[in-house]
């Protein structure tokens, strides 16, 4: 397991920006397959985003397709969430969570439970 912590989140209005960052302590981060999630207040936590070792494959939700992006920072060992086009739906809290992978594995993890490392998450809010 890996020591996440997120960044980023905050108070934003429809149609505004946020970049969220996962970093790692202790560990290579491009070792890790990382994703994110979010869970709104009353929900299920759902995914947003994937990415494979060294930022070989990424994957989305429909719902964040276009608007987000993930990406890997090698040089500050982080993972971010580029989120454009915010809307009031995107409300939640987001967690990175991050898995140990294979070395030049393609392969994206899109569902919680397969993964073991998580953060405490970060609010972003998103206004009307």
């Amino acid at each position: 397991q890996v020591q996440l912590v997120e960044s980023g989140g905050g108070l934003v209005q429809a149609g505004g920006s946020l970049r969220l960052s996962c970093a790692a302590s202790g560990r290579t981060f491009s070792r890790y397959a990382v994703g994110w999630f979010r869970q709104a207040p009353g929900e299920e936590r759902e995914f947003v985003a994937a990415i494979a070792w060294r930022g070989g494959n990424t994957v989305y939700a429909d719902s964040v397709k276009g608007r987000f992006s993930i990406y890997r920072d090698n040089a500050k060992n982080t993972v971010n969430l580029q989120m454009n086009s915010l809307k009031p739906e995107d409300t939640a809290v987001y967690y990175c969570a991050a898995r140990g992978t294979e070395s030049y594995s393609t392969t994206v993890y899109s569902t919680a439970r397969q993964y073991d490392s998580w953060g405490q998450g970060t609010q972003v809010t998103v206004s009307s």
